[in-house]
């Protein structure tokens, strides 16, 4: 039997969302200011591994 290849699992925590952009107000020119903000379980990839008790496979 040939090994499948792993896919990445979605994080759980952003649902696969890793990176937002949070509001913090309007300057007084009308431009709206914004501030990213990354997903602190999978550091903005958007997935993450199996953990290692769910990865490991025979005997």
């Amino acid at each position: 039997m040939m090994p499948q290849p792993r896919t990445p699992r979605v994080c759980s925590h952003c649902d696969g969302f890793p990176v937002v952009h949070i509001t913090t107000g309007i300057t007084l020119d009308g431009q709206r200011s914004t501030l990213a903000a990354a997903c602190p379980a999978c550091q903005g990839t958007g997935t993450r591994n199996a953990p290692a008790a769910l990865a490991r496979a025979g005997k």
